[in-house]
Order: structure tokens, then sequence, then C-alpha cells
């Protein structure tokens, strides 16, 4: 694994934003200054509806850090074969899916699928934004590594809460950082 890290971060690539999104953005009390919006959403491969609450705001700033090119959002969640209905609701561009895997195994089952995107992130030169109120494991080596050599970000956010303003403001410092100009 060391050797990942070893490689040179690509210049001119944005840092890749693995994004979860139960407990990051859909959250009991997303807040952020205003009422948090709700939908109930159909999985087809569930075959059942689940509800969705999330802070406008939030996914605005996602939207426009992904679309003024400082940050490549990947969904990195169990909705990514089904991510198409989030796109959609919350006015999204179609994101890349960092886990192919259908269905995506849920729980402590699916942590070792995220962990495995986070480090084929890092392996492919390119520096690491990842958000996960649980999947993000304490002690991994190459985690650890890439975040004191600051090429990677880890957020893990209170998941009835989800990713608050301080959270985004360190993912847009992070991204000026490693900006290109």
């Amino acid at each position: 694994m060391d050797s990942e890290l070893d490689l040179l971060v690509v210049p001119d690539l944005p840092p890749v934003w693995l994004l979860d999104v139960d407990g990051v953005i859909n959250a009991r009390r997303p807040g952020w200054g205003r009422a948090a919006r709700r939908a109930d959403v159909w999985s087809q491969a569930d075959r059942c509806e689940y509800p969705l609450r999330w802070a406008g705001a939030l996914v605005d700033r996602i939207r426009t850090l992904h679309e003024s090119g400082a940050v490549e959002v990947r969904w990195c969640s169990t909705w990514c074969p089904e991510a198409d209905v989030l796109e959609r609701l919350w006015r999204l561009p179609v994101l890349d899916r960092a886990l192919v895997c259908d269905p995506v195994p849920t729980g402590e089952l699916g942590w070792p699928v995220k962990l495995a995107a986070a480090h084929a992130v890092l392996a492919a030169g390119r520096t690491l934004v990842w958000t996960d109120d649980e999947a993000i494991p304490a002690g991994d080596r190459t985690l650890d590594r890439a975040v004191a050599r600051g090429v990677a970000l880890l957020i893990a956010p209170d998941p009835g809460r989800g990713l608050r303003p301080a959270d985004l403001d360190a993912i847009e410092a992070f991204a000026r950082r490693h900006a290109t100009t």
C-alpha cells in the first residue's frame, strides 16, 4: 500500500470527492438555518420508499463545487445503482459512481468496498475528499499517510446532522489548495 502514496499527485486535476448519501446529505436534522427539504424516494431495487431530508443550501454548494471544477464529485454510497433518482431530485449533473457493484453491500459489509474506492483514487495519483458518516476507518495506513501529506481530507459527519457549513468550508479550502492555475 505504501507505493500507492509514493506516486506523484496528477497535476491539473481537481480533488475527487467521494460522497456518501445517508448520514451525509440525508440527515434527520440537516438545518443550515432553514427548514429541511423532504421527499419520499422510491427505490426500484428495494421496492420501497425511503424518506429523505436534506439542506437545500448543502446540495447547492455540492453542485456549485462540482460544476465549477473545484472538485470532481463521485457517488460513494449504497445509492450508486439508483443515483440518477437523487440527481433528478437534487438537480445535480450526472456524477460518476465510485461503487459499481449492484447491489452495493449495505452497512458494515459495504465499508471495504468504499475503502477500496478511496484507495483507488489515491493510487491513481488524485487528491481525495471523502465524506462518509460511518465507513471511514481509523488507523488505515494509506489514508493516514495521505492525510499527513495533505493529499486527503476525510470528514465523518454526525449522521443526525450530516455535512455542516464548516465541513463545506473545509472542502472548499482543500480544493483551493489543490487548484491548478
